[in-house]
């Protein structure tokens, strides 16, 4: 049975939330400037934290989150900047009709069911513009649980990712100290 986000998040049950952006999108985006006019997706967004990390680096950056209840949390945590939008929306079935320079991947692709990642698949070759970058954090943990988290490995992950990417380089990422080991970061280009 799929996960219920709206319930998670009105229970206040969010353990992946660390009320920081990942470290290792700090870290990335410390050494790649945004370009000029940059614009970024952050699917999945929860509260925000990644999505505001983006924008304060210069992007602008819409924000997709199946809750309401993470919208509007993440509007009352981070109201008023004018290139930050947060939206309501399913990824896999209604991705923005915009196309983006940047799409980040950090907590979405490990909570969907694993039957809906070619669908994942599918959102972002649409989100994307010719020359843009998908920036991920992929959790190297089993695919086999019960609930979310739902690892994912290299095989899986280029299976996906190159027929329509390149994968421009591969890395362990800093992280939260409860995530050591687990997470591999990898930074794709649309051609």
């Amino acid at each position: 049975m799929p996960t219920d986000w709206e319930e998670r998040y009105l229970a206040e049950d969010t353990p992946w939330n660390k009320d920081l952006p990942a470290p290792g999108l700090v870290d990335w985006s410390d050494r790649n400037p945004t370009p000029r006019g940059g614009s970024a997706l952050v699917p999945g967004c929860g509260i925000g934290h990644d999505a505001h990390h983006l924008a304060s680096s210069g992007y602008l950056t819409t924000a997709l989150d199946l809750s309401p209840t993470a919208i509007g949390l993440a509007q009352e945590k981070y109201p008023g900047i004018a290139n930050l939008h947060f939206r309501e929306g399913d990824f896999l079935q209604n991705p923005p009709k915009e196309k983006f320079d940047l799409v980040f991947e950090h907590t979405l692709f490990c909570a969907i069911d694993l039957d809906r990642r070619q669908d994942y698949a599918c959102s972002l070759k649409d989100s994307l513009k010719p020359g843009g970058l998908f920036l991920a954090i992929h959790f190297f943990i089993p695919r086999e649980q019960e609930e979310p988290p739902f690892g994912t490995n290299l095989e899986e992950i280029t299976d996906l990712f190159s027929p329509f990417l390149e994968l421009r380089e591969q890395w362990t990422p800093r992280n939260f100290p409860n995530r050591e080991g687990e997470e591999q970061m990898f930074l794709w280009g649309m051609p």
